[in-house]
This record gives structure tokens, sequence and C-alpha cells, in this order.
């Protein structure tokens, strides 16, 4: 299902998707890793943004 990007709910405010190239490169630039290492924290945690923070930052030092 495409990311319908007029609808702006807070459901989605949540998540990153690692369908879309955008979300993940923006996560990526914002958390200072690269979109690669997004798309590893993404299979092997899960779309929470929060938890995806907190691995990154592991990930950084």
């Amino acid at each position: 299902m495409a990311d319908d990007k007029s609808n702006r709910g807070f459901r989605d405010q949540g998540r990153v998707s690692a369908d879309e190239e955008y979300e993940v490169r923006f996560f990526a630039k914002q958390n200072r890793i690269t979109p690669d290492e997004v798309r590893a924290l993404i299979r092997e945690h899960g779309n929470d943004r929060k938890r995806l923070a907190r691995e990154a930052r592991k990930l950084r030092g």
C-alpha cells in the first residue's frame, strides 16, 4: 500500500517505513547513520521510531 502523504495523522508518526526511501534517508540523516544501517535496524528491531532511535544511538557509540 502506498504511503499517502496528504494524510498526516498521528498513527504514522511513530513508525519508519523501510519501503519508503525518503523516510529511510530522513531517519538516517537525523540519526547520523547510513540508510543501509536503518534498514538493518528495521529488520532486527521493527519499525517503531523511538526504539530505532535508541538502537541508532548505540551504533554511533
